[in-house]
């Protein structure tokens, strides 16, 4: 199984609004850290916000901060949210399905339940969770981390 990007930045915003919940944040802040398209990431922020995980707001000195205590966000329920569909083959989508063995395969009701089991462990984890595990290391060490993985495009 592999998420989209937009689950992806989804999910490096919340970690991001968790560890820096002394002030609002920027879509600048957020991008420019984890080098990613302010683009993309504006529509992430967007959809956050109708989610209500996030709370905007607007103005000169504007940006957005959790709605939400970490504890009470699901990564499992984010992720649901964030991704489009979880068609992991093409027979998973009727309207595309053009597989010959659709009508007697074992291989979708196995890819059915393996994605049911990795969402039943999503939905065990809370954004606080994800959060504290590296909680042994400075916001700074985190974010030269990040930047290690995840190193600027010339």
């Amino acid at each position: 199984m592999r998420l989209t990007a937009f689950t992806d930045y989804t999910l490096r915003t919340l970690m991001y609004l968790a560890t820096h919940r002394d002030r609002l944040a920027t879509v600048h802040d957020i991008a420019e850290l984890h080098n990613i398209s302010q683009n993309h990431l504006t529509k992430v922020v967007h959809q956050l916000g109708l989610t209500g995980v996030i709370e905007t707001v607007r103005g000169r000195n504007g940006g957005f901060r959790l709605n939400k205590e970490p504890a009470d966000i699901n990564i499992g329920e984010v992720v649901r949210s964030s991704e489009s569909d979880f068609f992991m083959a093409e027979c998973f989508d009727q309207d595309h399905d053009t597989c010959i063995y659709s009508p007697a395969c074992v291989l979708k009701g196995v890819l059915a339940e393996a994605t049911s089991a990795y969402l039943a462990i999503l939905d065990k984890v809370s954004l606080e969770q994800l959060v504290q595990k590296g909680s042994g290391r400075s916001k700074k060490d985190a974010e030269n981390q990040i930047r290690m993985h995840f190193p600027r495009k010339s």
